[in-house]
This record gives structure tokens, C-alpha cells and sequence, in this order.
């Protein structure tokens, strides 16, 4: 409950009164949102009936002791005495708000508030007061050590039989642990979207990268004999890769890149890492490891790993402009209440850890810290956080920021042992083993594309490395042409196409016309259940964008694999 009064004579009193300087709040009171709890008295006045005084001692009042005996905060202040003062509260409400009973009596609710109290929040219960109606509200107050809390205020005025106004009461409830439930569904949902709509640019995105990258893989083979168009190629060739690492970027946050898990040791993995560490932080920063013996395995990709880790410490060193130390280390985590807010199952969790001595994060920053494209450094992408995030997820875990301003960063990555639970690892089966490189003239492969210029780069290099090739723009011909032509050697098809038939159920339907068939699935956007999909039904996956010696070399390995 936060209520105060325009009237600057009632305010300097009720002031004047608590002990303070005239015509300042209180401490922890917030100046200008002050008002008088029946509307403007020049205006409006209510005259208290005369009652048989039941407030001398409220505590000897039946309907008083009722609220004393409850477990709910609540407050009875006087609705006829200037200012709208506190004249009982229950023993719930001084647990609630950590105040003693004498600091609060005979002063405004106004003290509750504090500099994130929504202005608004407080007019809705003036607008109430001034109208003598109840009123519900959430609102921002502050305990007595200064910690915010969501409450929850039902208030509304106590009249007497006559119909004139004796009290304004208000029930109160802690609901700060909804409100951050609340607010971290509305995150997830919001990421998520986020997540689809990068998702959806990333396929997009590679197909036009896949058609740059092929078209410039032909022309430098054209171009040996000019040194000069060779260079400007190489030039194009290397913004492409850097386009390509982008659309990893969003993928990565998107938790739909491809991961090849292993087992591996955190501490080794620093341990290697650590000299290219040190070269990439800069001779200002040192790097102090601080590793936990006897560390369990993890099942996690290596190379998305030491991308993740290098992203936490490129931030840590930007982090400290003059310099200073970065400790990076490993521990176990096991605390079941700090797991459960991360939605983890219980059990002991492998954490490594990056602690740095920089200016830190104010809340509103901590806040957006993993969001896509937030950045408080100069231009850029601002995904290094956010793949860092959508990295941890994807392999099963978790990433914890913990920063205050003038205090550092903490940076944690939490991830399941190896062997503790049933984790997918979202490993593909190998493709088989390459028998032969040489090219094999007279086999058919069934090239499926939707985009006519990846569709163009595809079939011309299938058929300069000697393959016959059918093309077909959608599930739907492809299947025609399978019926008309006969059989073929392999399938070759994109995973996402309009229509009804994406890549995988093309496959499962051209196996029904051929049995056995070998299919290889391009796409540029690999999540788990793609994976698990294609490893069940024995189908290979080659991301987008490729090289052309990489599609030389897939197509020859489940050709090859099908001969044995």
C-alpha cells in the first residue's frame, strides 16, 4: 500500500510529526506523490461520525484482533486524520516489510516506496482513494534493508452505519516469486520467437551464401592464369565464410546447430586451450586457472565448446580496458534449489567458470544479457553471449551470469556429468567408410531443391564429378520422376521445401519405391529431432553451406557405403 496527499501544509505536518526535516519524506519515502486520501479538501469533506471510541486500544476491538490473529499483511490506517496515517498493522505486515511496529504507526504508506515504484501503480490508488471505492493493485515496494518486493494490495474504506468513513483497509501479499516466474516465461517465450524468426533467416541466409560459395568455387577454377581475379575472388570467398560463421552464430543461439558430442574433460580442454587463450586475451590480462581435481566427463561438442568459452572471455577482457585477471575454473554444482530455477533435474552438474575484475553489470543490463543482438560494446553482432546461451542449452545445460556494478562477472556454464542420466548425445552414425575417391560414371543421383540457383550449383557440380544427375524443385516431382525413371543410386534432397513433402518425408516415401535407398539430406538448419530422425532411418545430413570438395567427399562416402 503507497498513498500520499497534494496538500504540501499536510505533508510538512505529518512530516514534522515522524521527526523529519520539514517539507522532506521520510527515509525511503519518494517526493511527488503525495495527495490527500479524500480528494481535495477545499473541494470535498468528510466528517467522521463519533463513535464509541474502539481505537483507544484496537488491540481489546474484536474485528482488530481478528486481523492480528491472520496470517495476511494488512493495515488499517484513519481515513479522517490528515495524511491518511497508519494507525494499526498485524504482525504478518512487519514480517512482510521488516519494519517495527513504531516505525510505521502514524505515518503515510508512502514509506513503502522507493525509485522503481510505477507512478502509475500509485495514481490507480489515488484515483480509488479520491473516488472511496476499493481498489487491487500490484506495486513495487521496499522493505526495511531497502529489498524490492512485489506486492500484491487489496484496499478498500471502512464505513460506519451511517455510511461515513471510519478506515481505509489493505490486504497484503508477497508476490515477488510470481512476478519472476511470470517474467521468465515471457523471456522464454520471447526468445524462443526470437530463436524461430533466426532460425528461418539462417536457412534462408545459407542458401544465398551456397549459391555465392559455389559460383566462386567455379570461377577461381576458371581463373588460375589471372593472379589479379583470383585475388578479388579469394576476397569474396572469405566474406562468404565470414557469412557463414554469422549463420552458425544464429544458429547456435537458435539451439538448432549441428553438435558432435564426445566425451570430454573440461580441465584438459582449458588446459590445451589455455596458450591460445592467453595469446587472444592480450599481454594486459593474465589468466589464472583454478581447476577442481578428479572432474567428471562431459558429452560436449569440443570445438562449440572453446567457441563458447572464448566468446565469456573476450567479454571478460573488454570487461577491463587496463587490464587485470580472469580466473577461469571448473567445480561441482549440486545444489538442488539453485538447479530447479534453472529447470534442471537434480543431481551434480560440471561447472566451468569465468570470474573477471571488470566494472560488472548493472540489473537492466544482467537482464538482456543472452538476448540476440544486445550489445553495450561498439557495433557489432552481439551474439557472443547469446550463443554462448543457446550452446549450453542445446548441449543439455545451463549458463549463469552472476554481476554487480564495481563487483566483476561471473560467468558459469553448468553441464551433466557424462554417464549420470540418459542425456541424448544427438551423434549421427557415420557415414561409412570412403572406399574409393574415384568418380563413378553411370550413377543416378536424385537431386531435390526448391531454390533454383542452389538447385543449379548442386547438379552442376554432381555432373562435373561424373554423376547423372534428375533434378527436381519439390517432393512432389522428385516422386514422378522416381516413377518414371526408375531407380537411382542416391537421394539427394533439402530438408525444408514448401508444401506438404519436406526432405524426410520424401525419403520415407522414396524408400517405399526403393527399399534400401541411400539418402543424404542437405539443410542448413540442424536441431535434435532432424538429427535423431535421420540417424533412426540410417539418412546422412550435409550442412549448408558446403564446399564442393565436401559434397565431392559425403556423396562418395554413402555411395561407398551403400557397396558395402
Amino acid at each position: 500500500m503507497a498513498t500520499g496527499s497534494s496538500n504540501d501544509d499536510l505533508d510538512k505536518q505529518a512530516t514534522d510529526d515522524q521527526g523529519g526535516s520539514a517539507g522532506k519524506p521520510a527515509a525511503g519515502e519518494v517526493e511527488g506523490n503525495s495527495y490527500h486520501p479524500l480528494g481535495n479538501p477545499g473541494e470535498r469533506h468528510w466528517q467522521a461520525s463519533t463513535i464509541e471510541d474502539p481505537s483507544l486500544d484496537k488491540r481489546d476491538n474484536l474485528y482488530f484482533a481478528a486481523i492480528e490473529m491472520t496470517r495476511m499483511p494488512m493495515v488499517m490506517t484513519d481515513a479522517n486524520a490528515p495524511d491518511n496515517p497508519i494507525v494499526f498493522v498485524n504482525r504478518a505486515f512487519l514480517d512482510l516489510t521488516g519494519y517495527e511496529e513504531d516505525q510505521v504507526l502514524n505515518r503515510n504508506c508512502r514509506f513503502l516506496q522507493g525509485p522503481d515504484t510505477d507512478p502509475d501503480a500509485v495514481a490507480e490508488m489515488r484515483a480509488a482513494i479520491a473516488e472511496m471505492r476499493a481498489v487491487s493493485v500490484d506495486i513495487l515496494n521496499y522493505k526495511a534493508d531497502g529489498t524490492p518486493f512485489w506486492n500484491a494490495v487489496f484496499m478498500g474504506p471502512v464505513f460506519d452505519r451511517d455510511g461515513n468513513p471510519l478506515y481505509w483497509f489493505s490486504s497484503q501479499v508477497d508476490i515477488t516469486q510470481r512476478r519472476a516466474s511470470e517474467g521468465a516465461f515471457r523471456q522464454a517465450q520471447k526468445m524462443e520467437a526470437v530463436g524461430q524468426l533466426a532460425a528461418g533467416m539462417a536457412h534462408d541466409f545459407n542458401n544465398l551464401l551456397q549459391v555465392m560459395s559455389g559460383n566462386l568455387e567455379m570461377a577461381a577454377g576458371m581463373a588460375q592464369d589471372h593472379p589479379q581475379l583470383l585475388r578479388l575472388i579469394g576476397n569474396a570467398q572469405k566474406a562468404a565464410k565470414k557469412g557463414s560463421r554469422l549463420t552458425q552464430q544464429l544458429l547456435s543461439f537458435a539451439r538448432k546447430q549441428r553438435l558432435d558430442p564426445h566425451r570430454i574433460n573440461l580441465n584438459t580442454l582449458l588446459v590445451q586451450f589455455s596458450e591460445m587463450l592467453v595469446r587472444t586475451l592480450g599481454s594486459r590480462v593474465e589468466v589464472r586457472l583454478d581447476l577442481m581435481p578428479g572432474l567428471p566427463h562431459c558429452l560436449l561438442d569440443a570445438t562449440h565448446m572453446e567457441m563458447a568459452l572464448l566468446n565469456v572471455l573476450i567479454n571478460a577482457r573488454d570487461a577491463m580496458p587496463e587490464g587485470g585477471t580472469i580466473t577461469v575454473g571448473t567445480c561441482i554444482i549440486s545444489d538442488a534449489q539453485r538447479l530447479a530455477a534453472h529447470g534442471l533435474p537434480p543431481g551434480s552438474y560440471v561447472a566451468l567458470y569465468v570470474v573477471d575484475q571488470g566494472a560488472g553489470m548493472p540489473a537492466e543490463v544482467l537482464r538482456r544479457a543472452t538476448e540476440p543482438f544486445f550489445t553495450t560494446k561498439a557495433p557489432g553482432t552481439g551474439l557472443g553471449l547469446a550463443m554462448v546461451h543457446g550452446f549450453a542449452q542445446q548441449s543439455h545445460g545451463r549458463l549463469e551470469i552472476d554481476s554487480q556494478p564495481g563487483r566483476g562477472t561471473t560467468v558459469r556454464m553448468l553441464f551433466p556429468p557424462a554417464g549420470e542420466a540418459d542425456w541424448p548425445t544427438q551423434r549421427m552414425q557415420a557415414p561409412g567408410v570412403v572406399t574409393s575417391a574415384a568418380r563413378r560414371a553411370g550413377q543416378r543421383i536424385l537431386l531435390v531443391e526448391d531454390s533454383d540457383d542452389v538447385r543449379q550449383i548442386a547438379q552442376d557440380s554432381l555432373e562435373a564429378m561424373g554423376y547423372e544427375v534428375l533434378a527436381a524443385d519439390s517432393g512432389e516431382e522428385a516422386l514422378g520422376l522416381l516413377e518414371r525413371r526408375g531407380p537411382v543410386d542416391l537421394l539427394f534432397t533439402d530438408v525444408i521445401m514448401p508444401g506438404g513433402i519436406n526432405g524426410l518425408v520424401l525419403a520415407e516415401r522414396a524408400r517405399q519405391h526403393q527399399p534400401g535407398l541411400p539418402v543424404l539430406l542437405a539443410t542448413g538448419v540442424i536441431d535434435a529431432s532432424l538429427q535423431e530422425g535421420a540417424s533412426a532411418s540410417s539418412m546422412h545430413i550435409l550442412g549448408k553451406p558446403y564446399r564442393r570438395g565436401e559434397l565431392a567427399e559425403r556423396v562418395r562416402a554413402v555411395l561407398d557405403g551403400k557397396a558395402e
